[in-house]
């Protein structure tokens, strides 16, 4: 299948553990059921969402030069996602994440930050991203070496060639601000961060003073996913908004990189925004049914038919 989606961004060897009742005290050794052992990082789980649409996508990234990467690049390609251009990287172990799952609470991390230190712009291919329809970056701000400039530049020249852009973004450390993304939000088609991103970015706590901010500064379509909240989206004057569906909740792992596949899926598909809202949010609430952050992801079919009869 012919890419339509380039899906550039973070990879990282995940490793979830849980659900369990709770963590082992000192010394004490907790069994459990499975570990499951997932290609992860926005990247690869947008990747893997879109697939799931039926929609041809390939990933961009840096894996290390080790076990970990060949085992992350044959799960993608395991699922039908295009690697040529997943770069294995010889000075940086593959990126690696330990999420443990404990009922009734928010993940715990353990992670390596890895190759993806070394993904930068130049490792983004012309001739490649000229063959696409939608440019996804995932995990801006969780890879130092891409410069905003560049980036900036890169993203114009999507638009030159009519390829929507779509961008999100991992904040992982303080001091990451609006003026950060000054260079990038007029190049930007839709930029995704969820309400807790979006207060640290502007410094603003309500979210349609937040939406505002963005727009003042350019951005074409900002989408901002408020957790239980549903997810609100403005273009211009126009605004949209659109309630979350009720789930039984087993890991939220993964329901942002849903959402993102969703708003892709209508671009690619050229839906109007309101359908493309709806469709989003209910491929994120389903990312939360099941452990791992695209195991509960509904294919296509099934999320028509549930909303075919508007419920879940």
């Amino acid at each position: 299948m012919m890419a339509d989606v380039g899906c550039a961004g973070i990879l990282v060897d995940d490793t979830f553990c849980g659900p369990m009742k709770r963590l082992p005290q000192a010394g004490e050794l907790l069994a459990l059921n499975e570990m499951r052992l997932r290609a992860g990082g926005c990247a690869a789980n947008v990747a893997i969402d879109l697939v799931k649409q039926g929609i041809g996508v390939d990933v961009c990234g840096c894996v290390g030069a080790d076990g970990s990467g060949a085992m992350l690049v044959e799960n993608l390609r395991a699922f039908g996602v295009g690697c040529d251009e997943v770069h294995r990287l010889d000075s940086f172990p593959t990126s690696k994440t330990v999420i443990l799952v404990v009922d009734g609470e928010d993940r715990r991390y353990l992670h390596v930050f890895g190759a993806n230190a070394g993904f930068t712009v130049e490792r983004i291919r012309r001739d490649w991203l000229h063959g696409l329809k939608v440019f996804y970056l995932g995990g801006l701000f969780a890879m130092p070496a891409i410069c905003a400039e560049e980036l900036a530049e890169l993203l114009a020249d999507c638009r030159r060639h009519g390829i929507a852009t779509v961008v999100d973004v991992v904040l992982p450390q303080a001091g990451v601000g609006m003026e950060s993304l000054l260079p990038l939000l007029p190049q930007i088609d839709y930029f995704l961060p969820n309400d807790d991103e979006a207060r640290r970015l502007t410094g603003l706590s309500d979210v349609e003073q937040q939406m505002e901010a963005f727009l003042g500064h350019g951005v074409g379509t900002i989408v901002i996913t408020c957790g239980s909240g549903g997810a609100k989206a403005a273009c211009g004057a126009r605004r949209w908004q659109s309630d979350a569906f009720q789930v039984e909740c087993v890991d939220p792992s993964g329901a942002g990189d849903a959402f993102a596949a969703g708003i892709i899926t209508g671009a690619v598909h050229r839906w109007d925004f309101e359908k493309t809202l709806r469709y989003a949010s209910l491929l994120g609430a389903s990312a939360t049914t099941a452990v791992g952050a695209t195991d509960g992801v509904l294919t296509a079919g099934q999320a028509r038919q549930v909303l075919d009869q508007q419920r879940f």
